[in-house]
């Protein structure tokens, strides 16, 4: 009877081997196996032993097309393959090129740009934008996208809105011309090791790299530090808290032969602090030389002030400017780093004056080891 219930059924009998048999039964009893699988076992032993789909679907409270996907899936490919869902991929919405493009050229512009108050996008902000505007733009498909499908499309592009990237716009037209000289400078001072470069000029020529180190600030301390305990504290204890006592600026020049370094500490850096520089180094070097000055186009370097006290002192100091946006070019900038990483790293001072004091003795340390700085990478663009 049962066996012909299956074959009421318009489908063959089936058939189980031994071992196929064992496998559905302890799946069928399993407390831990899928229970879809564990249905699907079920399922094929009733209908193996002749159970009508009727039957199965009372007893194991299965709908029939269920039970018809279990049973052909099993006579056509065998007993695992009825007990296996077929993996379909779900269908991704199709988004075309042109949506795509649309998208990277909204992430192209800035939120201001479409009246919102945001500078930046972020990928929330772009992935709402993009689905309230997706329809009035004409991509329908675009008009449920999530973060995760812009972020996507932006992607595949290599596209950042929500990030900035500095850059330095050249600002001057002589930028290559004025780099050049300055490195034919420094490559007149890499040839001479020792002492003033002596070119087809008679008089010997020193060469300096000057600049200033504005804004230097004279913080206090609103509490004691506290020092390393063994066993308890590894490091210094500072207080969150601090006092700003004022700032001073750093006229320093740097002499490429030998090191030196020569520095005033001003309260303001203007014409007269940098022409009491110019004397100093008036001062230290042979009568007969030239001062060689490398320097940038700061007001108090060409001020009218300056202008005048140069021409009491003709022939006495030759100028190299460094092109704009170029300090990087002035090895004096070598000098500044190492203080910021030395003796000014993490200073406190009690005031102004105290500050003062400590930059010089640090520059009197590093006078007392000088260390010269060489420009080594020349690429002057002739052959």
């Amino acid at each position: 009877m049962e066996a012909g219930m299956a074959r009421k059924s318009g489908r063959a009998a089936l058939t189980l081997a031994p071992g196929e048999s064992k496998t559905l039964k302890a799946l069928a009893a399993s407390r831990t196996a899928p229970v879809r699988e564990a249905e699907r076992a079920k399922v094929l032993l009733g209908y193996a032993a002749g159970t009508s789909i009727t039957d199965l679907q009372r007893q194991l409270g299965c709908s029939r097309p269920m039970i018809y996907r279990c049973v052909d899936k099993a006579l056509a490919g065998g007993v695992q393959m009825g007990l296996k869902d077929k993996y379909h991929r779900p269908h991704e919405p199709e988004i075309t090129d042109a949506a795509k493009a649309w998208v990277v050229s909204v992430a192209c512009t800035k939120p201001k740009d479409h009246g919102l108050a945001a500078e930046l996008w972020t990928i929330s902000a772009l992935a709402r934008f993009v689905s309230e505007g997706a329809r009035g733009a004409g991509f329908e498909r675009l008009a449920n996208a999530g973060k995760s499908t812009v972020w996507r499309i932006l992607n595949e592009r290599d596209i950042k809105p929500h990030k900035i990237r500095y850059y330095l716009e050249k600002r001057d037209p002589d930028f290559e011309r004025k780099m050049q000289e300055v490195l034919l400078v420094y490559r007149d001072v890499s040839i001479y090791s020792e002492g003033a470069v002596h070119d087809a000029r008679p008089n010997a020529i020193y060469t300096v790299s000057v600049d200033e180190k504005p804004g230097v600030q004279a913080i206090g301390l609103s509490a004691p530090d506290l020092p390393p305990v063994p066993g308890k504290a590894q490091t210094i204890g500072r207080d969150y808290e601090y006092v700003r006592r004022g700032t001073v600026s750093i006229l320093a020049a740097i002499d490429l032969h030998s090191g030196q370094i020569f520095a005033n500490v001003e309260d303001r850096h203007r014409s007269v602090e940098f022409i009491a520089l110019l004397k100093r180094l008036d001062e230290h070097y042979p009568q007969d030389a030239i001062i060689r000055v490398v320097l940038d186009n700061h007001s108090a370097h060409i001020s009218k002030e300056t202008t005048a006290y140069l021409a009491t002192r003709p022939g006495r100091f030759e100028y190299v400017h460094t092109p704009k946006h170029g300090s990087w070019l002035n090895l004096i900038e070598c000098a500044f780093s190492k203080m910021a990483r030395t003796f000014l790293r993490h200073i406190r001072v009690q005031s102004v004056d105290e500050l003062k004091e400590r930059i010089l003795k640090g520059v009197a340390e590093f006078n007392s080891t000088p260390v010269v700085f060489r420009w080594n990478k020349f690429d002057l663009g002739v052959a």
